[in-house]
């Protein structure tokens, strides 16, 4: 499994959990909004889940790369912690 493929996974894993849904997280689409209609995902939930990625995927998400950027969709974070792991690798 590629790491892109991994942060897919883990990042959909813990946005169905903060979202205290009981579906599996490979149902849920790359372009779910994170705060919609189906997942629930607010700022302080959001901030939790950037703490559990960086435990779970062994990575340091640094405050700066979060400047100016809007995440919408569940893609929009995969895409952002995807380019720290190939910066780190």
């Amino acid at each position: 499994m590629t790491d892109r493929a991994l942060i897919n996974e883990a990042v959909k894993r813990l946005v169905v959990r903060e979202s205290r849904l009981a579906v599996d997280p490979a149902t849920v689409d790359d372009l779910e909004p994170l705060n919609g209609d189906l997942l629930r995902v607010n700022s302080l939930g959001f901030l939790g889940m950037l703490v559990r990625l960086e435990d779970e995927l062994d990575v340091t998400l640094p405050d700066d790369i979060f400047a100016g950027r809007v995440f919408t969709t569940v893609a929009d974070l995969v895409d952002v912690v995807a380019d720290v792991v190939k910066e780190e690798s």
